[in-house]
């Protein structure tokens, strides 16, 4: 039997304003090595063009971008540079969808909302 895997998700809003939120949707979860993963946050905002982030972070290290992807007005703007990784984004959510997992896919994972200038 394979080795577990386990994530941990924590969520962060940077240009955050009155009413603007982002929460995890699980705060762990654990799978198996070569299984795929699906890691979830729900946000809410008033701005049109919000980008939704993924960042892994290991102990000890600065947390590694993984992907952006668009939501709303932005929902076709996108950089995903690891085809093991997919996003889909709604008008009030983020997934982050992890494949071929291996053991040093084990981290803390952050989601994020950033408002473009």
């Amino acid at each position: 039997m394979g080795r577990k895997i386990c994530y941990f998700l924590c969520c962060f809003f940077t240009g955050l304003t009155a009413g603007d939120s982002i929460t995890p949707g699980n705060n762990e979860v654990i799978s198996s090595e070569g299984e795929s993963v699906t890691l979830n946050c729900t946000y809410e905002t008033t701005y049109t063009y919000p980008y939704l982030y993924w960042y892994r972070h290991y102990p000890n290290q600065t947390p590694q971008f993984i992907l952006y992807k668009g939501a709303k007005s932005a929902s076709d703007d996108e950089e995903i540079p690891d085809n093991r990784y997919e996003s889909t984004t709604s008008d009030t959510s983020t997934k982050l969808i992890i494949q071929r997992l291996t053991l040093s896919d084990t981290a803390l994972y952050y989601c994020s909302s950033f408002r473009s200038p």
